[in-house]
């Protein structure tokens, strides 16, 4: 499919702004510095966004994927699901460019309170809806607990993500182990596993033919 000359321009403008930010910092890279890059007009580009913060933002949904259709998790097994979306990683092609401009976002981020707000908010809601998602399934298929809170559930499961990404170094998990064991724990506590309900079906109707008839 042939791509039209505003989508062209479009993602030249996503390039140039990524590379740009990455290079000489956000507050650095200017609108002039990203259009003569580009090779995209200035009055483009603000067709296409507001401002700086807003190509931002969309800078940084493109380089964490956060910009593609995430496809709902179930597999059946709760630990495997929950351990799929507390592990999923940005596109592998960003990698470097990655770890360069995530400091600078960090330190914008925290001096400019709209767009850290807005941030946080992209970044945190597809896995939070996710998550929302399998914990509601997994309720209904007898899997957990019925009177589970699921809105204090999510950050049982987020918090050891964030903590790993804020202070590395210090557990001896990984980023690629720190999901799958997040899962694994959260299952321990609350799971209902099979054979307890099993035996609990059977206690219960050895309970019902002990009762004494009337």
């Amino acid at each position: 499919m042939v791509r039209s000359r505003s989508t062209q321009a479009h993602e030249k403008v996503l390039r140039a702004a990524l590379d740009l930010f990455a290079e000489r910092g956000i507050e650095a890279a200017s609108m002039d510095a990203i259009a003569h890059q580009s090779g995209v007009s200035k009055a483009t580009i603000y067709n296409h966004w507001e401002d700086k913060e807003a190509l931002l933002l969309e800078v940084m949904c493109y380089i964490h994927g956060l910009d593609r259709q995430r496809e709902d998790v179930d597999t059946g097994d709760l630990r495997r699901d929950l351990a799929t979306v507390l592990t999923r990683r940005h596109p592998e092609e960003f990698d470097e460019l990655h770890q360069r401009i995530v400091p600078a976002l960090i330190a914008y981020s925290a001096t400019h309170d709209e767009f850290g707000k807005a941030w946080r908010n992209r970044v945190m809601d597809p896995p939070r809806t996710a998550i929302r998602t399998i914990l509601r399934r997994a309720i209904e298929r007898g899997l957990l607990p019925r009177k589970l809170n699921i809105e204090h559930s999510i950050p049982l499961l987020l918090g050891p993500v964030l903590y790993i990404h804020i202070f590395p170094g210090e557990s001896h998990l990984t980023k690629d182990d720190i999901g799958p064991a997040a899962a694994e724990e959260f299952c321990r506590a609350f799971a209902i596993e099979k054979a307890a309900l099993a035996v609990n079906k059977k206690k219960r109707a050895e309970k019902k033919q002990s009762k004494p008839k009337r």
